[in-house]
């Protein structure tokens, strides 16, 4: 076992009181099976070589971390974008896909499932099992195929079979509950390609150190361009959280870098159409994992609502949960609007069209304080493509 921080998972998978593996015994064996393996596989020489190949040369990493002169200069600091957007795909999601991937191989499995909100994780996916020679089958809540109908496309031209989850609020949490029932049917040649820092331990912790290459870039690069090897603020939207975690990782111990998570409060964090789980949510289990989430007085979930489907989630990443409960990250909200309007600002200063996931991130701005010497980092994980329909309506354009 790897010597692990106070803010990482133990052995249980347990980040304080949150994480954990509650889940039915008919999933227990695929549990069990993956977590004795992961960290032999992720540490081993075989698969550092092939994933680290992979990132430079087909994911395209490292991503620049870009000094926004002109969003600078408006808030009068020194504001970082560490562009996950320009990987490949379009987002961070491919970074934590072909790390699965290689793992699913290293344990013979032959079929890959993912669950996807705003389709970046489906298309990553899909792009890595096309890469693998593998067969991929993606769910995704009825909602989101229509709203994101060219990630769907994209999915169903690598190959990868689209099914839609058609209970609930037909969105990302669905899409997530349709998964598991699949696992549970298909334990011995299926692999369940999880997202972001959700589920079942280990899932929460080998997701975090898959997208972990984001921070470690961010740290290399934050020295040099400045004159100090740490940035003053990292900051992250969080819907499940992979990106926030994987920007979080390597400085969750460097009390002097601040953390900063944008959750989604859609048409306010009051008004019953929101996605803001820290505002709102209380202790309990969804999808395996103990953590905060949203849900009514006798325990049902609540349904959320973002603009953003990748946001479009009542949980929250048990890790983000404890970061939160022990106060090293700070939880912010932006609304619909205020997202809308940080991505039009991107756009129209940096040149530079941000997923709406990314654009809560850019809304902190707008609530935050800093000095002019600070360095900001915000993760701008994908890119808005995908999101264009919105922006039409939204804008008229």
């Amino acid at each position: 076992m790897s010597t692990r921080n106070k803010y990482q998972a133990d052995e249980n998978g347990m980040y304080g009181q949150f994480g954990g593996a509650y889940i039915p015994e008919m999933l227990y064996p695929n549990i069990e099976n993956l977590k004795a393996v992961y960290e032999d596989i992720i540490g081993s020489a075989a698969f550092q070589q092939e994933y680290k190949s992979l990132l430079k040369d087909y994911v395209g990493r490292p991503s620049p971390l870009y000094l926004a002169k002109r969003l600078s200069e408006k808030y009068q600091t020194n504001i970082y974008l560490k562009r996950e957007d320009l990987n490949h795909t379009g987002a961070h999601k491919i970074n934590n896909t072909v790390g699965q991937i290689l793992i699913a191989k290293h344990m013979g499995k032959e079929r890959i499932i993912a669950e996807t909100g705003a389709g970046q994780h489906g298309v990553a996916s899909a792009t890595a099992c096309a890469l693998m020679g593998l067969k991929c089958v993606v769910y995704m809540g009825e909602v989101d195929i229509k709203r994101q109908a060219p990630n769907v496309a994209r999915m169903k031209m690598l190959g990868a079979e689209v099914k839609a989850a058609t209970s609930g609020s037909r969105t990302l949490k669905d899409a997530t509950n349709e998964a598991l029932r699949d696992w549970i049917c298909n334990p011995e040649d299926t692999f369940y390609l999880i997202g972001s820092v959700v589920g079942p331990h280990p899932y929460p912790d080998m997701v975090a150190r898959l997208q972990a290459v984001i921070s470690e870039e961010i740290k290399q690069q934050i020295s040099e361009k400045t004159n100090k090897d740490y940035p003053d603020y990292v900051i992250a939207c969080v819907g499940g959280g992979s990106n926030a975690a994987g920007s979080f990782y390597h400085f969750l111990d460097d009390e002097r870098v601040k953390l900063v998570a944008v959750e989604a409060s859609g048409m306010g964090v009051d008004s019953g159409e929101t996605a803001a789980t820290i505002a709102l949510g209380d202790m309990g289990i969804i999808h395996g994992s103990k953590t905060y989430l949203m849900q009514s007085d006798d325990g049902q979930i609540t349904e959320p609502y973002s603009i953003s489907a990748g946001l479009d989630y009542p949980g929250i990443g048990p890790q983000h949960a404890h970061l939160f409960d022990t106060n090293r990250a700070q939880f912010l909200s932006a609304t619909d609007k205020e997202a809308l309007d940080a991505a039009l600002q991107l756009t129209q200063l940096e040149g530079i069209i941000p997923a709406l996931e990314s654009s809560h991130a850019l809304a902190a701005l707008d609530k935050m304080t800093f000095s002019e010497n600070d360095s900001v980092v915000i993760t701008l994980s994908g890119r808005g493509d995908k999101d264009m329909a919105t922006y039409m309506e939204r804008f008229g354009f």
